[in-house]
């Protein structure tokens, strides 16, 4: 037996209670963790917006931490190792999982949403999801390395084009994602990172951590263009409606944006005028694949991505940790310590 927080019920705070022991299979390992990232998408499901969610269910799907047992089959990980995990199992055979798109994976199971996930200190997982985590990689850097910065690696350079170079806006930069956006950015080549808030308080933590300006407000696409001149190269989306229109009028021409977040879950509208004659793109980005993942971890092993600590909780105050991220209370990301 072992302590986990459970969602039991859709709308209601997961509850600590123990559960029994899993059966460790041949394919997996047992990861030993000391804490695990609380996303923004943990509250979405348990406010019922995500499909297919199996209850009750462990929620969280950050996971990393020190190999404790390996099943028979597992080839590549030993006892001791540091590693961390995707968000995902993928299927591992089909076009997406064959050519480096697992996160396309139309047959992966998410941890916390259809597997049990990371509210709790030890957890099973797939080899086919691990990747090894470097000796410089912090604790902290290593639990976000799948869901926010291997997601904003795949995100940035991989679907975005991010080059050397480009000017770069991040919506939400004062959150558990952006505020790692913004390093990540930098790391890539951005010669300009433009960083958007609606939170005041926060603007002197995210020019802290690499912004080369922060704007927010309404319209806050006069004072994009006003720096950049005709605006970015790239909009990381991060947030969703609130800001989709104004990151949307704030490219250049040929200008991309990027989609990964969607923290309201209503529809936006789309200026197909603008769409066409400027010549934008629009992409939407999901998760990270282990390439993706690596390459932030390795980020993280030279210094150039640093964990933004928002706040962290204990197992038993999952919910007070919920209702300081929706009320946008953390500068940073919020972690449970196990």
């Amino acid at each position: 037996m072992q302590k986990a927080a459970v969602l039991s019920k859709l709308k209601e705070y997961p509850v600590v209670k123990e559960i029994e022991e899993e059966q460790l299979r041949e394919n997996e390992v047992l990861i030993e963790q000391s804490e695990t990232g609380i996303c923004f998408r943990d509250i979405l499901t348990m406010e019922g917006f995500l499909p297919r969610v199996v209850l009750p269910i462990v929620p969280g799907h950050e996971i990393s931490g020190v190999v404790k047992k390996v099943g028979s089959n597992v080839k590549k990980f030993k006892e001791g190792d540091r590693v961390a995990s995707l968000i995902y199992v993928p299927c591992g055979t089909c076009e997406y999982c064959t050519t480096g798109r697992e996160n396309l994976c139309r047959n992966k199971k998410t941890f916390g949403e259809s597997i049990n996930g990371a509210y709790r200190k030890y957890v099973h997982v797939p080899e086919i999801s691990l990747v090894e985590v470097p000796p410089k990689v912090s604790p902290e850097a290593a639990t976000i390395s799948a869901c926010v910065t291997g997601m904003v690696v795949q995100a940035l350079e991989v679907v975005g084009g991010l080059r050397e170079g480009n000017s770069v806006l991040i919506t939400g930069a004062g959150g558990g994602v952006g505020s790692h956006a913004v390093q990540i950015a930098k790391a890539l080549g951005a010669k300009q990172v433009i960083a958007e808030t609606s939170s005041e308080w926060k603007k002197e933590g995210i020019l802290r951590v690499g912004a080369d300006f922060v704007v927010g407000g309404q319209d806050y696409t006069k004072k994009v263009k006003e720096i950049t001149g005709d605006g970015v190269d790239v909009a990381l989306e991060t947030v969703g409606s609130p800001t989709f229109n104004d990151a949307f009028r704030s490219l250049k021409f040929g200008g991309r944006l990027v989609v990964i977040g969607n923290v309201d879950v209503n529809p936006v509208s789309l200026p197909l005028g603008n769409l066409i004659l400027k010549g934008n793109s629009i992409a939407g980005s999901v998760s990270s694949t282990k390439k993706s993942m690596t390459k932030a971890l390795k980020l993280s092993n030279e210094g150039k991505i640093i964990p933004v600590v928002g706040k962290v909780f204990s197992l038993d105050q999952v919910g007070e940790a919920y209702k300081a991220m929706k009320n946008k209370e953390l500068f940073g990301k919020a972690y449970i310590k196990l």
